[in-house]
């Protein structure tokens, strides 16, 4: 199975979340006031074993409690859509509750119902929206007050106010706190993207480096020997003109299995089920050290003589070490034939067990005296490494020349396997 880059792994995380959900806030909103309501009412349900009211509500009253339940319901309701309204709504019917039973201020788990609405919009909405909110929140108090006032049955002040606000306070830091994570996760997913996006691009730059300098060094070298014996040797020049043929669908191939998959993307999944299956990027398809030796004999037919030598157990690996030491081993060869001035080079792979080491050297002037010492090869191969915690060296050897060193270590569970 593919591993799941940190994008995909970001999108089923967003799916699975998606599929959970979350209870939306209007139902805690309508559970709060509406079980409050239903204990508070058990004193004139008239059932045997509870409690009873010595006086009943009063027709007006019974109206007007079946009004506060409608508009708190309606509240709930609309919390989402119309945050203002519905948190009016809220603190409407816990005031026209607490007047139909004459209870000096309105009841406390009607305004935490409140708050549960004032923390959401908080949560969700803009800053004069959250402003507004807290306003008609922190204003059911003072006009519970005036409204039993307006009565004529004023009450000796609202009680335990303090507590009210208290709440309002919670549930504004409660709200500003999940507005402020949520922020701060979409902060860290785009950085996520963005260093997904920019790891992908490095990606790609690599490959089509180590893939079309590669390729045309070795095009470079034949055409040019095929050019200077033409009139004398055309056999020779034939040979070397297959070569660069050869040399050519290679690099053709190899750009269509890594562009195939950047094209589906970029079409969309239908266009992705309709691709050349022959084009498009298949696991198998990535070169590995099994293919050192094809390198170097096409290395060696163009002029320059590539020994390979190998230590240790030879064994499948995972694929991105093999495709790195593949890579670093492949660039190394091409900074030889076209900086170093010499005609033969050494590449010694070594499996310990516990990573592998490739190594080539030449006794040519190296890379570095030459213009494409401050080029992107080394810094490639650098990079190849350090993705997989290896390490990499690269500078003129003890006996002249340049080599170029890297150590990538394999899995514990690619060993075991």
């Amino acid at each position: 199975m593919p591993a799941r880059t940190p994008l995909a792994q970001l999108r089923r995380a967003q799916l699975r979340r998606a599929r959970l959900g979350r209870v939306p806030p209007g139902v805690w909103t309508a559970v709060i006031w509406c079980a409050y309501t239903a204990d508070s009412l058990r004193a004139y349900s008239g059932l045997p074993g509870m409690p009873r009211e010595p006086s009943g509500l009063s027709l007006s009253a019974s109206l007007a409690v079946a009004a506060a339940v409608a508009a708190a319901v309606a509240g709930s309701v609309l919390l989402r859509r119309r945050p203002l309204p519905a948190i009016g709504l809220l603190a409407a019917a816990s005031v026209a509750f607490g007047l139909a039973r004459n209870s000096p201020t309105v009841a406390l788990a009607h305004y935490v119902a409140v708050d549960v609405a004032l923390g959401f919009i908080v949560a969700t909405r803009n800053r004069p929206t959250r402003i507004a909110a807290l306003a008609l929140t922190l204003a059911v108090i003072p006009g519970y007050a005036r409204a039993r006032m307006a009565f004529e049955a004023p009450a000796a002040g609202p009680p335990g106010w303090e507590v009210y606000v208290l709440t309002a306070v919670v549930a504004w830091l409660a709200g500003d706190s999940v507005r402020r994570g949520r922020n701060y996760a979409e902060r860290l997913r785009a950085h996520a993207v963005a260093e997904a996006v920019t790891a992908e691009r490095l990606r790609i730059s690599r490959e089509l480096h180590d893939l079309v300098a590669h390729s045309m060094g070795i095009i470079t070298l034949q055409a040019g020997a095929a050019a200077r014996v033409i009139d004398t040797q055309p056999q020779r020049a034939r040979a070397a003109l297959f070569e660069v043929e050869s040399a050519g669908r290679e690099t053709l191939a190899g750009l269509r299995r890594m562009l195939g998959p950047l094209r589906q993307a970029a079409a969309g999944p239908a266009a992705a089920g309709h691709a050349d299956t022959g084009q498009g990027y298949q696991p198998g398809s990535m070169p590995g050290l099994a293919d050192i030796g094809r390198l170097a004999a096409a290395t060696t037919a163009a002029g320059v003589h590539v020994d390979v030598r190998w230590q240790g157990e030879r064994r499948p690996l995972p694929p991105d070490v093999e495709l790195a030491a593949y890579r670093i081993v492949q660039e190394s060869v091409t900074n030889v034939v076209r900086h170093a001035g010499t005609r033969s080079c050494q590449v010694l792979i070594a499996d310990d067990g516990e990573a592998v080491s490739v190594e080539v050297a030449d006794h040519g002037q190296g890379p570095g005296d030459g213009p494409s010492g401050t080029g992107c090869g080394l810094a490639g191969m650098r990079e190849r490494a350090a993705l997989l915690n290896g390490d990499f060296s690269a500078g003129p050897g003890p006996d002249g020349g340049f080599v170029v060193k890297a150590r990538l270590p394999v899995p514990a569970k690619a060993m075991s396997a």
